[in-house]
């Protein structure tokens, strides 16, 4: 497969698919292989990964088999709340702090994230320039100037070099961390919806809530690093927001609207008696 071009977490997917077919079933016997499958209490969208993965294994050791079909179900992505999601950040150890919050600014995918190196950080610019992965294009990224702050201060105390990897670790480290942080915040408030929240879920946040400030769909595109345009328009569907669930802010002072700007609010509106009126998403 890495020889056929298909990148390493494709590969790690389909590895460990193919390692849970082999606990219940002989990979050298289809039939078998096939039963196994049919009986899973699982979704079809899992079946049907099983059925890729062990596809790529019959073809590499020509065993013949028809491959049943299971058709995958769209799923509803269920969009967090940045307050959520700042109370993970919150409730999170230094490190994994400043990784969430790169997540939640730029929308990496996790494997992109762990992949940066400090020389892909341009302090100066508050800019980010990764390698997209799935052969996505490339893409600047820009960040606020709190995370431009927490970066410096990372990149210095573990004296990082500019071809060092930013963070120590790979995406399935990246994220078994975070279900550690994630479960003892929700035990810890009794809150069982925020079990719900995955990793990538900063990513949904991320699209969802520049295509509602923007409204321009290949900009989202090309930010979030995708291929398709039909990956994109997902996110146009999860816009149902009403106008309770805006967060406003008002002011009189210039610092204070640059520091609401900087922080992801958006300009109103000035009111007769000179009060700026600035609002964001929750």
């Amino acid at each position: 497969m890495k020889n056929n071009g298909l990148n390493e977490c494709t590969i790690r997917n389909y590895d460990k698919y193919l390692a849970h077919i082999a606990r219940h079933a002989d990979l050298n016997k289809p039939e078998q292989v096939k039963n196994f499958i049919a009986n899973k209490q699982s979704s079809n969208s899992y079946k049907h990964n099983l059925c890729l993965a062990y596809d790529k294994y019959c073809n590499y050791y020509q065993i013949q088999w028809n491959k049943p079909f299971y058709k995958r179900v769209a799923k509803t992505i269920r969009i967090p709340t940045e307050e959520q999601l700042q109370s993970l950040i919150a409730s999170s150890g230094k490190i994994m702090s400043v990784k969430l919050t790169l997540s939640k600014e730029t929308g990496l995918r996790p494997i992109e994230l762990c992949n940066l190196k400090a020389k892909d950080v341009d302090l100066e610019r508050k800019k980010i320039y990764p390698t997209t992965a799935k052969y996505g294009a490339p893409r600047i990224l820009k960040i606020s100037n709190s995370l431009t702050a927490m970066l410096t201060k990372h990149i210095n105390e573990n004296n990082l070099n500019p071809n060092d990897k930013l963070f120590k670790g790979d995406s399935d480290y990246y994220g078994q961390h975070y279900r550690l942080v994630r479960n003892k915040l929700a035990k810890k408030l009794n809150k069982l919806s925020l079990q719900t929240i995955k990793l990538y879920d900063f990513r949904h946040y991320f699209a969802t809530m520049l295509y509602a400030k923007t409204k321009d769909i290949l900009y989202v595109k090309q930010q979030l690093g995708h291929r398709k345009i039909e990956t994109t328009l997902i996110y146009t569907q999860l816009l149902s927001l009403n106008d309770d669930e805006w967060t406003c802010k008002a002011t009189t002072n210039t610092k204070q609207a640059t520091e609401l700007i900087e922080n992801g609010f958006e300009y109103v509106t000035t009111t007769p008696d000179e009060l700026m009126l600035f609002r964001k998403r929750k």
